[in-house]
Formats: structure tokens, sequence, C-alpha cells
């Protein structure tokens, strides 16, 4: 049986010095894009090894760990009721660690289908529009004032 999830997570907004931000779509909920999300493997896991293996595994992208930006920003929400059957039981909330990887430019990603199906890269006005999670849209929407 699958280990539960660990509720802390990292959310990693990946972007270039233009704000054009990248986008996946879940392929467990066609229509919901978002940035790059996921859990800690492990409760001792440091959340920027987190952020670097979640970004390899969603997007094949290998950056080092000097290349993120650790917002300091954590977003406590509510689990979707969807995805709860994978926390242990009781478990509603999750805490969110927010960062965000600057690309030179837009390039080419490398899915992992079982996760997510289509990938898009948008000026972060537009990407804040489409993101499903209203954390997720605040945070492309503060990226402007992660930059300077």
């Amino acid at each position: 049986m699958k280990p539960f999830k660990i509720p802390e997570s990292v959310l990693v907004v990946i972007h270039t010095p233009q704000l054009d931000v990248l986008l996946i779509e879940r392929a467990d909920n066609p229509g919901f894009w978002q940035s790059v999300t996921g859990s800690k493997d492990t409760a001792d896991e440091p959340l920027l090894q987190t952020a670097v293996r979640e970004v390899l595994e969603e997007t094949g992208i290998d950056a080092a760990p000097e290349q993120f930006r650790d917002w300091g920003l954590a977003n406590i929400y509510e689990i979707y009721p969807v995805w709860r059957h994978r926390y242990a039981a009781g478990v509603t909330r999750n805490t969110e660690h927010v960062f965000s990887l600057c690309l030179p430019q837009a390039r080419e990603v490398k899915l992992n289908p079982r996760e997510h199906t289509a990938w898009q890269w948008l000026p972060h006005r537009a990407a804040a529009d489409l993101c499903f999670s209203p954390s997720n849209a605040e945070a492309v929407l503060l990226l402007p004032k992660f930059l300077t």
C-alpha cells in the first residue's frame, strides 16, 4: 500500500525575466492548470530539496538548488475533498511553501504523463487567471514583487 502523503508541500512558480509563467495541466483533473507542486517525500526532507525534486519530476527541468528562490511565504489551506484519500485519516489541511525558479527563456518541458497532460507559457496575469488554486494564482500575481 502506498504511504500517506505528508501535508507539507511546495509550490514552484517557474518563470522568465519577462514574467512568462509555465503552467501544467493535471492529468487527474483536465482543465486544472497549476504551477509545479508536490509534497515532501519524508518529514525531514528539506523544502528546497522537495522543490528541486518536484520540478525535475514534473517538467524534466534539472535546475540547481541555488537557482531557486524561497519566498519565505507559506499558505495553509483546506485539502480539496477529491484528494483527501491520499492523506492519513483526519488530515484536512496542507501547508504549502512558495518558491520560484527563473529561467532565461521559455522552453519545452517533459511532463510525467501520469501527473500532467499539457503545458503552456503565459504572461503572468493570464497565468494567474488560469490557475485553479487560489494560492497558486496569488503567488503568480506576487511574482513581480519577488523579482526586485
